[in-house]
């Protein structure tokens, strides 16, 4: 009988939701870590963090603001109590080390789980395919245009199932403790690559409008986007449209034994699923 229980944050979110799944799919029992759970769990609630972590064994951790200087004490402290309650081993959620945007406070997460006294593993990958269908990006590809300051930078897109899958495998296997896994999909892509394959596998016209960064800002500002969100998105933008991403990796080949998902995949099956339907 497994006796294995998975604490999985952010249980609702794109990888999240998908861990999940895949654990209960192996018979792996999983905690939902979130403010609506049973027991609640709040990264800002201390007093929510003991009863989280009671019979835990491996955790799935995506933090807030996990850019933000607060960050790395917080899950420093939260990794540490893990530990001390015999939670055996840790996945986290970061970001691609290179140098883009708040990646001195990022770093510094990475490091506080490393010496936190469990075994870690850190998955750092690029942005999602599912940002065109699960978040932010969902609302211009529906309304034909999708807008954006990041010229033709190119982005190797990582499927959401993908990042799940290797997640799973950390918690679940053995040979993952201690890896920093970048992980990429198969190819290069500009924006306008991408929305043009969303485009096809839809059969819609949706088109890709390179902006100013200026132009961005005054857009969203006109919106109504909060001032911090149109600062930290134009930092985003600015280092794929640099050309800070254009680079592919080989993480979800090397904790897998297989190629990552290409984004023609997740166009097709996407809107198989109607989920751009007009």
């Amino acid at each position: 009988m497994n006796d294995e229980m998975i604490l999985v944050t952010g249980a609702t979110g794109k990888t999240g939701g998908r861990v999940a799944r895949l654990l209960k799919e192996r018979g792996v029992a999983v905690r939902a870590g979130s403010r609506s759970g049973t027991p609640s769990f709040d990264w800002t609630d201390r007093s929510t963090w003991e009863p989280a972590l009671r019979g835990v064994t491996g955790m799935y951790l995506v933090v807030p603001e996990l850019g933000s200087p607060q960050a790395a004490e917080a899950v420093g402290a939260f990794a540490r109590q893990a530990a001390a309650a015999g939670t055996r081993h840790a996945v986290l959620l970061s970001m691609p080390d290179g140098g883009g945007p708040d990646q001195e406070h990022v770093l510094a997460v990475d490091r506080a789980l490393e010496h936190a006294g469990l075994d870690w593993t850190v998955l750092r990958p690029r942005w999602f395919c599912q940002n065109f269908s699960e978040d932010f990006l969902y609302d211009p590809v529906m309304s034909g245009e999708v807008r954006l300051p990041a010229g033709d930078g190119k982005e190797a897109f990582v499927d959401a199932e993908d990042i799940a899958e290797v997640a799973v495998a950390a918690l679940t296997e053995k040979g993952h403790a201690g890896w920093y896994y970048e992980l990429s999909g198969p190819r290069l892509m500009t924006f306008g690559d991408a929305v043009a394959e969303i485009a096809r596998a839809t059969g819609r016209d949706i088109r890709y409008v390179p902006l100013t960064p200026e132009a961005y800002a005054d857009e969203q500002r006109a919106a109504g986007v909060p001032e911090e969100w149109v600062r930290l998105s134009l930092g985003l933008y600015d280092y794929v449209r640099s050309g800070g991403l254009a680079s592919l990796s080989d993480g979800v080949q090397r904790a897998l034994g297989r190629a990552p998902r290409d984004f023609s995949t997740y166009a097709d099956t996407t809107a198989q699923q109607g989920l751009w339907t007009a």
